[in-house]
């Protein structure tokens, strides 16, 4: 009789661990991703939706970050308004890491809002846009750049941020004007050199400045070009291919879509040559309904870059959604053909 209970209490055990076990991992398996389906609700792997918008990658010891900017609340068009900038109130700067650009856990708000300061750049009444994180390998350091604007939009300037770790928190150090211009939609791209550069709509979003960064990459050395005058484009994002530099931009029509632009460089700071709309396909004049953010390699996979888009919901900007396409590299030719749902998976390792 002993020796029966005892087998009885050791596959109640085994059965009390395994079901422990169930429990921990379900909820990961509940949420894990197989596919990118366009435009849907993206959950994280504990099954709550990916508030990242406007953001990008940082690729690092293996581990892919998304930050974007946290719209939590209301949305709302200020009284004052004399154009669509509609707003949310200041939430911060989330964190989401990966290892697969697929499955995606929160790491939580790396820059918070400030609530007791009304001054603030980071106060909940202001507007911060487009974060974009960095590594430098000189000061070990994790490098944030974003768009910080006053209530009114007239503020026009970049905010810089430092962390220790890619998962924060991250030390707000302030805001300028880069070489005394307009900051408004930007991003960061680093060379292979390490050589890093601010990309950022200007003079009221006519002229696209690019601002050569100090070695630190907290701010402009004074090197910087005029890009593309006149011409209004916004939502850069960067990369490189065989050489040659790529920016990926829109026009400027508020939270409206409009038509995607790709130009090339063979050097970073120009001369810039415009060779027109890379999307095709379904919508493709209308960039899919949505507006660039960000170009990121997927690392082991062989030509495999993702371009980043935002599906902005003007009136309800919590519930904007995500549009990542994979570009297409063809005898030189660069397009995003429009793809309902795709997978890395399918891409052949390097």
């Amino acid at each position: 009789m002993l020796i029966l209970l005892v087998a009885i209490k050791d596959i109640f055990m085994k059965k009390s661990i395994l079901f422990t076990l169930m429990l921990i991992l379900s909820p990961l398996s509940a949420f894990s991703q197989k596919e990118i389906v366009q435009g849907t609700q993206w959950l994280d792997t504990a099954g709550n939706p990916i508030n990242a918008h406007g953001g990008g990658i940082l690729y690092h010891d293996g581990k892919y970050y998304w930050y974007g900017e946290y719209k939590k609340g209301e949305t709302i068009l200020p009284d004052w308004a004399t154009w669509e900038c509609y707003r949310t109130d200041v939430t911060g700067v989330s964190c989401y890491s990966s290892p697969d650009m697929l499955n995606w856990t929160f790491e939580g708000i790396v820059l918070p809002a400030v609530t007791d300061d009304s001054d603030h750049d980071l106060h909940t009444s202001k507007v911060l846009e487009r974060p974009k994180v960095v590594y430098n390998k000189k000061t070990c350091k994790f490098v944030m750049w974003a768009h910080v604007e006053s209530a009114d939009y007239s503020k026009a300037a970049a905010g810089v941020a430092v962390s220790d770790s890619p998962t924060g928190p991250f030390k707000y150090l302030g805001s300028f004007r880069p070489n005394d211009a307009m900051s408004r939609d930007q991003t960061i791209f680093v060379d292979d050199d390490g050589k890093a550069y601010q990309f950022a709509s200007s003079e009221n979003n006519a002229t696209l400045y690019i601002n050569e960064l100090a070695d630190d990459y907290l701010r402009p050395t004074g090197k910087f070009t005029r890009n593309f005058i006149g011409e209004s484009r916004e939502a850069p994002a960067v990369f490189k291919h065989d050489g040659k530099y790529y920016l990926l931009s829109s026009g400027c029509t508020g939270w409206d879509p409009n038509q995607a632009e790709l130009a090339v460089a063979d050097s970073i700071m120009g001369e810039w040559k415009t060779i027109g709309d890379p999307c095709t396909g379904k919508d493709a004049d209308k960039t899919f309904y949505a507006q660039s953010t960000y170009v990121q390699p997927v690392y082991g996979k062989k030509d495999l870059v993702i371009a980043m888009f935002d599906r902005w919901n003007k009136t309800d900007l919590e519930n904007s959604r995500y549009v990542w396409l994979p570009l297409n590299f063809d005898n030189g030719k660069i397009t995003i053909p429009w793809i309902e749902k795709w997978s890395p998976a399918v891409y052949p390792d390097k």
